[in-house]
């Protein structure tokens, strides 16, 4: 089920909003009129992004909130409530991320990824469920990243939150049709490799300046594709091209997918340049308000690999089908 209501007309909680995607999508749903509640650490840049959603003709709420503490997303739930008497839509969005090898990375840096992307996501979802079905129903938007479908290398603790909130979304969503709540629509989006500030203020122990994997695509196009979600809601949905294909690629052929991929990340994940162990901002926040993070030129390199790949994963998986159809024949 869709907004209850036009979005002009809708208020909406947005998680991880000091920056990146978060930010994106709250501009874009205040040049359509909408009220925004904007959630994360960092209280100065929540209320830059405020500015700028009043100046495009939205309204904003500034509610500082460490998601990892369920108290306070409860809290960021009824001060929503309280202002404006309802929520229409909350949409999942803050994540964090750590670097480096599986056995390298400090336990309690992987354990702060667990629990903001994944532990984060299920606390918000905890706290608009009661407050969407008063309101007559919504939908709760989960940003989980096309790594919630394969896996790339460095990343282990970012791939098992995202893979988790895959799984919670289906699982509630399931719930919500056996209770009787069908109003109230639970979406996954799955976006590539995104221009935003992530990779910069990444924990980092890999030993070299990180960078996205090229394709790399504006953190606008998630922000529209979040807002298509809320007027007509799907189960997942990508964001950009290099996504769906990846995704693709994975479930035709997916032993041939995880070694190209596990290729094509090591060779475009890591800068030139040596960097010292960092911890980023996993424990500290470091918002700025902005959407990009300044890899404008990485946002179309390489795409011919990219087809490349998922045309070798294509062509294995037909040579799969064939030699069990071969197998199964001369089995009779």
């Amino acid at each position: 089920m869709p907004l209850a209501r036009p979005v002009s007309d809708s208020t909406v909680v947005i998680t991880g909003a000091s920056s990146g995607i978060g930010t994106a999508t709250a501009y874009a749903l205040a040049r359509r009129g909408c009220t925004v509640v904007l959630a994360a650490r960092t209280e100065p840049a929540l209320h830059a992004v405020a500015r700028g959603c009043d100046e495009l003709g939205g309204r904003a709420l500034v509610v500082p909130t460490d998601i990892t503490d369920p108290v306070a997303v409860e809290r960021l739930a009824a001060s929503a409530v309280a202002q404006f008497g309802r929520i229409d839509a909350w949409i999942n969005n803050a994540a964090v991320g750590v670097v480096g090898l599986f056995d390298e990375i400090p336990v309690t840096e992987f354990r702060r990824v667990l629990e903001v992307d994944l532990l984060g996501t299920a606390y918000g979802m905890r706290a608009a469920l009661p407050h969407l079905d008063a309101g007559g129903g919504g939908v709760v938007v989960n940003n989980a990243s096309v790594l919630a479908e394969v896996a790339m290398p460095y990343q282990s603790a970012y791939n098992a939150a995202k893979h988790g909130i895959r799984g919670l979304a289906d699982t509630v969503r399931q719930e919500l049709r056996l209770t009787g709540r069908g109003n109230i629509s639970i979406c996954t989006v799955l976006p590539a490799a995104i221009d935003t500030p992530f990779f910069r203020h990444a924990a980092n122990h890999s030993g070299r300046m990180l960078a996205p994997p090229p394709p790399v695509y504006p953190p606008e196009m998630v922000a529209e594709t979040i807002v298509r979600l809320l007027r007509r809601p799907r189960r997942e949905a990508y964001a950009g091209g290099a996504a769906r294909l990846i995704g693709l690629q994975w479930r035709l052929a997916p032993a041939l997918a995880e070694r190209a991929l596990a290729w094509y990340a090591h060779r475009t994940q890591f800068g030139p340049a040596a960097r010292l162990d960092s911890p980023g901002n996993v424990f500290r926040p470091a918002g700025e308000a902005v959407p990009e993070g300044g890899w404008h030129g990485r946002r179309r390199q390489l795409i011919r690999m990219t087809a490349a790949l998922g045309l070798a994963a294509a062509r294995s998986a037909v040579g799969t089908v064939t030699a069990i159809a071969r197998q199964r024949r001369d089995a009779r």
